[in-house]
């Protein structure tokens, strides 16, 4: 059983696969098939060799279009298992080098540090201090010293719940200050997704480099 500050990952990702399994991909609130983050994530690589996460990836199809544009190193961490098996029958042989890891970020760390880490709608679940410390200290060991992230949440007139979930909310300079001990934010937007998703809720996105070490 977990303890008030220990989240109960088992029950957490349950809620998760049980949201993947009774509805299709494409009928989520969230689904985007051309992902507004697209171009920032394109933006931040220097190369196709850049090893790149997608964290709470869900069964986005943002990974479809990093390996259409000759992206060769791409993880996906999802706490849903069901989220990860729909991606990977999507695609196909396709993602035949996509590594999937199913796992909370909250104690996940991976073996290689990334140099791009993109997250849209996972960080506004860390709605506690404890959760979003948590979340920082993966990122920090996650990211490249000069590494990159673009990161998409809930703007401050976005919903105050998700999947039945609360979440917090952010506007362009709170998002920022969030993450401004590890990064430099240097790009900000309020954004609502493209007109073939059908996520029509208002999301600040950024884009951030590493700070370097003092």
């Amino acid at each position: 059983m977990a303890s008030a500050n220990q989240p109960d990952l088992s029950s957490e990702g349950s809620h998760w696969d049980e949201i993947y399994q009774a509805r299709l991909v494409e009928a989520l609130s969230w689904f985007e098939a051309q992902p507004a983050t697209l171009q920032l994530v394109v933006a931040a690589c220097n190369s196709a060799e850049d090893r790149i996460v997608d964290v709470g990836a869900g069964a986005s199809t943002l990974v479809d279009h990093l390996l259409i544009r000759g992206y060769k190193v791409v993880t996906l961490v999802d706490l849903s298992a069901s989220a990860l098996a729909a991606t990977k029958e999507r695609l196909g042989r396709l993602g035949a080098a996509v590594e999937m890891i199913a796992a909370d970020l909250r104690n996940w760390r991976p073996t290689k540090p990334f140099d791009v880490w993109h997250d849209r709608a996972t960080f506004h679940f860390m709605a506690s201090p404890d959760d979003r410390a948590s979340y920082k200290a993966t990122l920090k060991a996650s990211l490249a010293k000069d590494g990159r992230a673009v990161i998409a949440v809930f703007s401050d007139e976005g919903p105050d719940h998700c999947a039945g979930l609360p979440v917090a909310r952010y506007s362009e300079q709170s998002l920022a200050k969030e993450f401004s001990e590890l990064l430099h934010c240097t790009y900000s937007k309020t954004v609502r997704p493209t007109d073939d998703s059908t996520d029509s809720r208002p999301y600040v996105i950024g884009a951030f480099v590493r700070r370097p070490p003092n």
